[in-house]
């Protein structure tokens, strides 16, 4: 406590001496501090202003993102309330994202408006690992069950990421920056507007030495690298004044090495992604009848190799989405809108684990495939000025496991006073993975996992929103959840131990099985304060998420690698001539790193600088000193995580 208390009071120190800081949560704070009238959101699948989302949002524009200066799109959301996340070491390396406690796979991840999602991953869920800030323009996180229009999965909530769409004949951008452990990151994008076309291209290249992923208190001392290449793009062609077509498309291709079981190794990883979409608009009774006919197709492809080993490659999978859908939305006044729709998904997988020994044959590829066809609408009501309501159903048919209805409904009220008052309920329902039913450590015998949950907040605005502050409180139950279960050998009677349908009788390391329930619950606080160049916020979060399973040795335990208690803090000040200097502090409370809490993860602090400055209007420099204090931490045990940085850059915006 005392080290935490001492290196946040330095950091206090410098933000007065230097008069400024950076927002972190400028996600937040910056879009609750304009006006809120005017920043729209889309993650709603129909553009409402921030003050008509009955669910807490945080939304990070391209001011934002650009003043934040982070690679990677999970430390910009990590700097939002309710965020959290465990990384199996540096950049690239497996990185689990959690909203409110939930589980990783319990987050809906969009692109352009494709759902991204690996069903060849344990939980079928979305890497971060790869996903870097690139060409993205604006950032929305959606806390809480959103599976009416997001599909049942949506349990956490849902990140909403959309790329930069031209609004110039020609425009472009660009960012260069380099620093600690040969990190160089190169970006730039260019596009414009033709007539009845607009297009942009963008692309990135970024490579460092890393850090050994083994941890450094347990003697992790080589480096791990990483390196990745992606690649941006989308046109829309208007056909008519009412009709238009588009394509989307992102690509990412990495490497990363990484360290094998408690000791340093020359692993490595190859990992590609591809994000497809094309899609058809059309507008019917005056524009009142919004229609969209589109096609989304994903295709993740990961490859380990051991180069020590006779055979080299340790591991393969491909997993592959194809995804068709309906959506419309009809306004019956300027008060009643429907939004409403059909998709069809198909799901395949295939993985294997070669032996070292090319003595023993390579086996056959695990595979599962899955169908998804839903159906869903929902009904927004604005029946006085300043109040929204909103209800909506979604009825999901599991190729599997049958057919399963969903229910949500949410209300948000803005009052006069600059109070704004909100309340939601959603429920969600998702299938085991592939992987969790078909692979080496399957079993088909796993339930589908079911969640409900309600929040509630309140905002209030004051100084013409020069100050706002906040807090809700949300409550989620989650049954059948699923969990790896480890198996033990020779002791271990359980026939689930043994791969199925194997003879002779083939042990295994464990398998998947459903627990009874886990609850979450938790309060989330922020506020912002602006100031002409000044700018002060912070958010804390209290999620407690413990397994419930009543009977089990694990009952009241925490979930893992969830920290109950996690702060931010932030300031920044843009002085007159083009200069603006920030500073941040995070700070997470303790977690645990396994279901039966045997193995703590110590809380942390890191403190970082910023700075920026403008050679024009299209051009600036900038600078920022990250963990400055060189604070020791892991979100997983045994994995190493990045210790004090320094990097240095030039951004321009034409």
């Amino acid at each position: 406590m005392f080290k935490v208390i001492f290196r946040s009071s330095i950091c206090l120190v410098a933000v007065a001496a230097s008069s400024a800081a950076f927002a972190d949560e400028a996600s937040t704070a910056h879009a609750v501090a304009d006006d809120a009238d005017s920043i729209i959101v889309t993650a709603t699948r129909a553009p409402l202003t921030l003050d008509e989302v009955p669910s807490s949002i945080a939304v990070l524009d391209k001011e934002a993102i650009d003043r934040a200066q982070d690679i990677g799109v999970t430390e910009l959301l990590l700097r939002t309330p309710g965020i959290s996340i465990a990384r199996n070491g540096g950049y690239g390396t497996s990185t689990s994202l959690r909203i409110r406690g939930a589980e990783s796979e319990h987050t809906v991840v969009v692109i352009d408006g494709v759902k991204l999602n690996d069903p060849s991953s344990t939980g079928g869920g979305f890497n971060f690992a790869n996903l870097l800030v690139g060409d993205i323009d604006r950032i929305e996180v959606l806390r809480g069950p959103q599976s009416i229009l997001w599909g049942s999965q949506a349990i956490g909530g849902v990140v909403n990421i959309v790329t930069a769409s031209p609004e110039k004949s020609l425009e472009g951008s660009f960012d260069l920056e380099a620093g600690s452990r040969q990190t160089v990151s190169a970006r730039a994008a260019i596009g414009g507007r033709t007539g009845p076309l607009s297009w942009r291209l963008g692309g990135q290249r970024f490579a460092t030495d890393g850090i050994s992923s083994h941890a450094k208190a347990f003697g992790g001392v080589e480096r791990d690298g990483y390196r990745n290449t992606n690649l941006s793009g989308r046109a829309e062609l208007a056909l008519a004044d009412n009709v238009s077509a588009e394509v989307r498309g992102y690509y990412s291709s990495g490497r990363v090495e990484f360290d094998g079981f408690n000791t340093d190794s020359n692993d490595y990883g190859l990992n590609k992604e591809f994000v497809g979409y094309a899609g058809l608009n059309f507008d019917l009774a005056g524009g009142r009848f919004r229609n969209r006919v589109a096609f989304a197709y994903t295709d993740t492809n990961r490859d380990n190799f051991n180069p020590d080993r006779a055979r080299p490659q340790s591991f393969e999978a491909d997993g592959q989405n194809k995804r068709w859908e309906y959506q419309g939305s009809f306004d019956f006044t300027d008060r009643i809108t429907a939004i409403f729709g059909v998709e069809n998904e198909r799901s395949d997988f295939r993985s294997r684990s070669p032996s070292a020994s090319l003595a023993t044959p390579l086996p056959a590829f695990v595979r599962g495939k899955a169908e998804l066809t839903s159906a869903y609408g929902q009904l927004s009501i604005e029946p006085i000025d300043g109040l929204t309501l909103n209800g909506g159903v979604r009825y999901d048919d599991h190729d599997r496991y049958g057919g399963q209805t969903l229910f949500a409904a949410g209300g948000v009220w803005r009052l006069a006073t600059g109070t704004v008052l909100r309340a939601s309920y959603g429920e969600g329902f998702k299938a085991p993975s592939l992987y969790q039913l078909f692979s080496e450590y399957g079993n088909v015998g796993l339930d589908p996992e079911e969640a409900h949950g309600w929040e509630a907040g309140i905002e209030q605005h004051l100084f013409d929103r020069k100050l706002v502050v906040g807090a809700s409180w949300f409550d989620r139950t989650t049954t059948n959840q699923i969990i790896f279960n480890s198996c033990s050998f020779p002791t271990s009677t359980d026939p689930l131990c043994t791969v199925p349908g194997v003879s002779p009788v083939t042990p295994r390391f464990g398998y998947y099985l459903n627990v009874a329930r886990s609850e979450a619950h938790g309060v989330e606080a922020s506020a912002a304060l602006t100031l002409g160049g000044l700018t002060l916020d912070g958010n804390y979060s209290w999620i407690v998420a413990e397994d419930r399973s009543e009977g089990t040795a694990n009952f009241g335990k925490w979930l893992p690698r969830r920290p109950r208690n996690t702060a931010n803090a932030s300031a920044s000040y843009a002085f007159g001539f083009g200069l603006e200097l920030g500073a941040a502090v995070r700070w997470s409370g303790k977690s645990y790193d396994n279901a039966s809490n045997a193995t703590r993860l110590d809380d942390y602090t890191f403190v970082d600088l910023r700075a920026e400055y403008a050679l024009s209007d299209a051009v600036k420099l900038f600078a920022r000193a990250e963990n400055i204090f060189d604070e020791q931490y892991m979100t997983a045990f045994r994995y190493g995580s990045l210790g004090r940085s320094i990097y240095a850059g030039i951004r321009g915006r034409f």
